[in-house]
């Protein structure tokens, strides 16, 4: 409480301290997922982690930076075609995975000075431009076969149940550390700016951020985010058709995920993800239908509840599990008032 005043400026609640412990449980808890789940809870339980960690990354970029894309899978087919390409090196198809998102990360540096100038649509048409060049270009690599495509056959070297447990640890190490360094990062300075850049991007300039160099890290970072979920997928389904990996379905998955569960909001991402992969999960069969259920979805949210789930719920009640800004609580002022009334 601040001396002789009558509000308290807070990042951290009991709530929130609360469901942080309560993440680090069900991350520890999920370790041991390859020693009591079987071969097909923990194929589900991986597709949810790279569902995860789309949607964390989109949301990163579109929800905090104010960079709406509709190319992402450009990082996240590259991603999967960069695994391909080491492996068949003769790198170990594992490493290949964390060596290619750190290949599409270093892409993505260059790639972000004529893409970070593109302004709103212009830079969200950009990118799937970008994303649909990426795509002819992998076809050219004889490896890939066009869209015939080809497969990670190293990885079929490894005992299929110890494949089935790396691969499920590997993606839950990359959600638990995508996710832990993209907090961090939005309660750091740099977070601050990259929200202050989403507000209003002269405004933010004016009192000396450095906006290009700012987002060119939020873009980089997502980049790599989405690079690790496309090696991640394709270890799941070991064949590689770059119309598949490249497809804008992707970002409108991941943009489905975030409308859904709340723009801008950390546990709207993770909770958008959740429900989209339990949707898939009951109505994905459906074929065309299931499609079109998504769209309807994310167009019946997107008017009834512009904020998403999550943004709802944090808006009329107050509740922040996972803050990674500051709010002003007034409830003191409001309690003394009461009183004395």
């Amino acid at each position: 409480m601040n001396a002789g005043l009558d509000f308290r400026v807070e990042r951290w609640t009991l709530a929130s301290r609360s469901a942080v412990a309560g993440v680090v449980a069900i991350a520890l808890a999920l370790i041991a997922g390859p020693f009591v789940l079987g071969p097909g809870a923990m194929d589900r339980l991986t597709i949810l982690f790279v569902y995860v960690i789309l949607a964390a990354m989109w949301n990163a970029l579109a929800g905090y930076a104010g960079l709406v894309s509709v190319g992402q899978q450009v990082f996240l087919g590259l991603g999967a075609y960069f695994t391909i390409r080491l492996a068949d090196w003769g790198l170990n198809p594992f490493v290949s995975m964390v060596a290619a998102a750190a290949i599409v990360g270093i892409i993505a540096v260059p790639l972000s000075f004529p893409m970070l100038r593109l302004k709103n649509g212009e830079f969200a048409i950009g990118m799937w431009v970008l994303a649909e060049l990426a795509h002819l270009l992998v076809n050219l690599d004889q490896l890939v076969k066009g869209e015939t495509g080809t497969s990670l056959i190293s990885l079929n070297a490894f005992d299929a149940p110890l494949r089935r447990a790396t691969i499920y640890w590997l993606a839950l190490a990359a959600m638990v550390a995508l996710l832990g360094a993209l907090f961090v990062l939005l309660r750091s300075r740099v977070g601050a700016a990259i929200q202050a850049i989403r507000d209003n991007e002269e405004a933010a300039a004016s009192v000396g951020v450095r906006v290009l160099t700012t987002k060119r890290m939020i873009f980089v970072f997502a980049a790599f985010g989405a690079a690790m979920a496309g090696a991640l997928w394709l270890a799941t389904a070991l064949t590689f058709q770059p119309k598949a990996y490249f497809s804008v379905n992707w970002t409108a998955y991941m943009i489905f995920m975030v409308l859904v569960g709340g723009i801008g909001t950390f546990e709207g991402a993770i909770l958008g993800a959740v429900l989209f992969f339990l949707i898939e999960t009951w109505f994905g069969a459906a074929g065309v239908w299931y499609l079109i259920g998504l769209g309807a979805t994310a167009l019946l949210f997107a008017l009834v509840l512009p904020k998403g789930i999550w943004g709802a719920i944090e808006s009329r009640t107050g509740l922040r599990l996972l803050p990674v800004g500051y709010r002003l609580d007034i409830r003191s002022l409001l309690t003394k008032k009461n009183g004395t009334t």
